[in-house]
């Protein structure tokens, strides 16, 4: 036999707390600063080293309470609410101070105890309605009351009507005991063309300590009923109203009626544009606009689209009117080496006289613009314009230098050149 002797070496371990759960409590009433409770954690190794305590605010978003980071006392830092939040759970949090990275967590359940601060309201938002021929005594309507507040011994309410309400004549309350009550009607029918509406203030009072209390008021709406007792017309502006009509019927009917009067508006319109008359605006330029006539005339058999005696009849004598925007050096501008050309003279006539007409005629273009004549004679009055003149002419230019520029400008040297063999080529 041997003894062996085993050695346990000491391995650093987080804080350990005395308790894994403490559940503490506090009322809603308390001030800020007020102590909840105490946790407590020792570092389990043989050092033994100090522990600091702090609070998870993951777990105390709102940062409710705080703790004291060398004894693990914890108190409030806001007032609270039991009815926002009846029980918060917070982590608290253990650390080593020689070394923090070991942490201990312990967990604290804190319930908050009620006081009576929340006066008592009604259950609901109630919708009381009586009938026009309702009789006396008949219960139109059963009401409760809810507390926010939660006393150890539960709720108990009652009720009555609150100042003058108590002496009316319409209705009175009847509490029944157990945290309801009852409206009765304390006549024989009621009538909406004299009251529509009537409002009812009630009293409501707790049993906590001390008592709270508050007046809620309760509309009622005297209604048209049907044989059961059921609320049919409500509105006092519908007893006016034709019989087998509702407000909605009139409504839809009123609709329909406006439609129709905007088609009709739309189609008189359509019409009107369609009539109106394709009209020239005298202050626009009626030259601005292209217009198109795709008419084509009849030729030279046509004797009716132009008259044939204007250019037959040459005693016709024609006023000549003097235009305004011409001068007259204008007018009587012509060429002096005119030539008389027996056969040219009636269209030579014709032309000078349009051309008359055109500068007299106040809608015609400026005289500053170009005027196309599309008229081919059988010959021209007017001198050539060329520099190069033919033979026929009576030029002084000599063209014989041509012959000597070569192979290229033979042709022209034969139609301009004056010796004799170009004469007679």
């Amino acid at each position: 036999m041997t003894t062996v002797k085993i050695i346990v070496e000491d391995v650093d371990e987080p804080p350990v707390f005395t308790s894994r759960l403490y559940s503490m409590v506090v009322s809603e009433a308390a001030k800020v600063g007020t102590i909840i409770g105490t946790v407590a954690a020792h570092d389990p190794d043989a050092s033994n080293s100090p522990v600091r305590y702090s609070i998870d605010r993951n777990t105390d978003l709102e940062r409710y309470f705080n703790i004291d980071a060398n004894s693990g006392v914890i108190t409030t830092a806001k007032p609270l609410d039991r009815e926002t939040n009846a029980v918060h759970n917070i982590t608290v949090l253990a650390m080593e101070s020689q070394n923090p990275s070991q942490i201990g967590r312990g967990y604290v359940a804190i319930t908050i105890l009620d006081i009576n601060d929340n006066a008592p309201e009604f259950a609901m938002d109630y919708e009381t309605t009586v009938c026009e021929n309702a009789e006396l005594g008949k219960v139109i309507q059963r009401i409760s009351a809810i507390d926010k507040d939660d006393p150890p011994s539960g709720h108990q309410f009652s009720f009555s009507l609150a100042g003058e309400a108590a002496n009316n004549h319409n209705f009175t309350l009847q509490d029944n005991k157990d945290n309801t009550a009852s409206i009765i009607t304390r006549r024989n029918g009621f009538r909406r063309q004299e009251q529509s509406v009537y409002y009812l203030p009630i009293f409501i009072v707790d049993s906590g300590s001390p008592s709270l209390s508050s007046t809620n008021t309760l509309t009622i709406r005297v209604c048209d009923c049907d044989a059961d007792g059921i609320a049919q017309t409500c509105n006092a502006e519908a007893y006016i109203l034709p019989a087998g009509l509702s407000t909605g019927a009139l409504i839809a009917i009123l609709a329909c009626v406006l439609t129709l009067l905007v088609l009709v508006l739309l189609i008189v319109t359509m019409r009107r544009r369609k009539k109106e008359p394709l009209v020239f605006d005298e202050e626009r330029d009626i030259r601005e606009n292209i217009v198109r006539y795709d008419d084509e005339g009849g030729g030279e058999e046509d004797t009716e689209a132009f008259d044939m005696a204007a250019l037959r009849n040459l005693n016709i004598i024609r006023d000549t009117k003097t235009r305004r925007d011409v001068t007259p050096e204008i007018q009587f501008l012509s060429r002096p080496s005119f030539k008389s050309i027996p056969d040219n003279v009636i269209f030579r006539e014709f032309i000078w006289e349009r051309l008359k007409e055109a500068d007299v005629d106040p809608c015609a273009p400026p005289y500053d613009s170009l005027q196309t004549y599309a008229f081919e004679g059988n010959g021209s009055v007017a001198e050539s314009l060329s520099s190069l003149d033919s033979i026929s002419s009576n030029s002084e230019q000599n063209y014989d230098y041509l012959s000597d520029w070569g192979p290229r400008f033979k042709r022209l040297a034969d139609m301009y050149g004056t010796g004799p063999e170009n004469l007679y080529s």
